[in-house]
Parts: C-alpha cells; structure tokens; sequence
C-alpha cells in the first residue's frame, strides 16, 4: 500500500473514533453528568482527523505537480 494510501486508512479510522466521541460526549450531556473530559475527548482524533483530510484534500494538485501534470496545467503555471 502507498502512502496515500495508508494516509486515506488512517483517515477513515480517525473518523470512525470521531463520531465514537462526539456520541459518547452527547450520551454524557443528555444523561445529565456533562464532564470536561469526555468533551475532550472529541479533540484528540479531530486533530489529526483535520491533518489527513487536508492532505487528502490537496492530493489532486501535489501530485499534479509532482507529476508534470498535462498540457493545460503547465500553461496555467
């Protein structure tokens, strides 16, 4: 597996601990015994979770440039 590859795994798995927390942080709030840790909690994969997506995000262009990109692109530049 590439390493955008194992960037795009890690981003699923971040997310899936994401919505994990911010649940756990709803089920505490609604059972009435809202705790500053648990609120916390959410921070911890969201961090990394923005680091990932914005790599994923700008994916389509560092590779573009890093390639040589096409015709079109090189006029552009």
């Amino acid at each position: 597996m590439t390493r955008n590859g194992w960037i795009r795994q890690l981003h699923r798995w971040l997310s899936l601990a994401f919505t994990l927390a911010v649940l756990a942080n709803i089920a505490t709030n609604l059972a009435g015994t809202p705790s500053v840790w648990v609120g916390v909690l959410a921070l911890v994969p969201l961090i990394p979770l923005m680091l990932t997506g914005l790599w994923l995000f700008a994916l389509p262009w560092v590779s573009r440039r890093t390639a040589g990109g096409d015709a079109r692109w090189k006029e552009q530049a």
